[in-house]
């Protein structure tokens, strides 16, 4: 891979990571700046929309991210695809410096739902002209260009509605809601596939996750979350979220899920009784702790469901966790202020690991 020349290595750790096999560290991801020769500055994108779906300025963007960071351990070079969010069932996106929004639509409950996949809409032509830029720019195997992904219907549908609008729609519409949010899974299933086809005649590596949390394993897998399930009760996430995730679950076999904040904890022993559910990210909400020694409780409860957990930290965090779980489960992903500290981290761990507190495997 042109920006990782270990490649390989990482990817025999990686594929130790997916079928549980310990090696002398667990997986770790660092990141850090890398200074290079000649400097070309970024172009200035004509508007928001354009700093996110604009061919030329996002491939500027990417190159830049790549030159300029140190890739070590088990980093995957890659780049966030926030454009991804426009697979978005119909909604109409806006565009700010930070992110993707979307304008909120009222519904009429005696129609079917509005909220499906249309190949042919303008956002996904522009989506699919970014895609295949990017895919010019990695070639086979110079960067990870990762699989499209999208938000799962459950919250497209609270974005495109309005949260307060959503909730109520649950409880007074949930016949109504529970097809929509069905029927837009699989219409998100038959875009990504799309998609995915057009990565995969083009890049050796189409099925990872590129940009935020970065992951990569050896077959496909599945990538979803479910945010606004830290407002709804573990009998609603039943009714409205499970149905979905089976959907997602059904099309690979393997997920990677995102959970977001203490909040959504509750819904944790319904995920890991799951029999698809193989990686489970977690970032703390706003107010609590940072991902650490403050949640190695939880972490624990991942593992022993027998499940990776994937977690990003700041680098002094580290060490506690690599001495405390069980490195065949984990994967850390962290940054340091350089690359000989970056290194200086993944010698250390070595030692860290095999001076751990012994794992009981459940």
């Amino acid at each position: 891979m042109k920006y990782k020349d270990d490649w390989p290595e990482a990817q025999r750790r990686l594929s130790a990571l997916w079928h549980r096999e310990r090696l002398d560290r667990p997986c770790i991801a660092v990141l850090a700046p890398q200074s290079v020769e000649a400097q070309t500055p970024l172009p200035e994108p004509c508007d928001n929309e354009a700093r996110w779906l604009d061919p030329a300025y996002r491939v500027a963007v990417v190159r830049h991210e790549l030159e300029h960071t140190w890739w070590g351990g088990e980093a995957v070079p890659s780049s966030l695809l926030m454009a991804n969010w426009v697979i978005c069932l119909g909604g109409t996106p806006r565009f700010d410096a930070s992110t993707i929004w979307f304008e909120t639509r009222g519904v009429d409950f005696g129609q079917p739902s509005p909220f499906r996949h249309d190949p042919e809409s303008r956002w996904m032509h522009k989506y699919r002209t970014l895609l295949l830029a990017l895919c010019e720019a990695a070639g086979r195997d110079g960067f990870l260009v990762g699989k499209p992904g999208g938000l799962p219907a459950n919250d497209l549908l609270s974005m495109h509605m309005g949260t307060k609008a959503f909730l109520f729609a649950l409880v007074d519409h949930p016949e109504w809601m529970a097809r929509a949010i069905v029927t837009g899974a699989r219409d998100q299933i038959q875009a990504r596939q799309e998609l995915q086809a057009l990565v995969r005649e083009r890049h050796d590596y189409w099925y990872g996750n590129a940009g935020w949390m970065p992951f990569w394993a050896p077959e496909p897998f599945n990538t979803t979350q479910s945010d606004v399930s830290c407002m709804l009760s573990p009998a609603m996430f039943e009714r409205f979220v499970v149905p979905e995730l089976d959907i997602y679950g059904q099309e690979h076999g393997a997920l990677w899920y995102h959970l977001d904040g203490g909040d959504a904890r509750h819904h944790l022993p319904r995920l890991l009784s799951l029999p698809y559910l193989r990686v489970v990210q977690y970032t703390p909400a706003p107010g609590e702790p940072p991902n650490g020694p403050d949640h190695l409780d939880m972490y624990r409860r991942i593992q022993a469901a027998g499940r990776i957990v994937h977690i990003e930290l700041p680098w002094p965090n580290v060490e506690p966790l690599v001495c405390e779980l069980d490195p065949a489960l984990l994967m850390l992903h962290t940054w340091c202020p350089s690359r000989e500290e970056g290194e200086r981290l993944l010698e250390q761990a070595v030692t860290w690991a095999r001076n751990a507190r012994p794992v009981t495997r459940v």
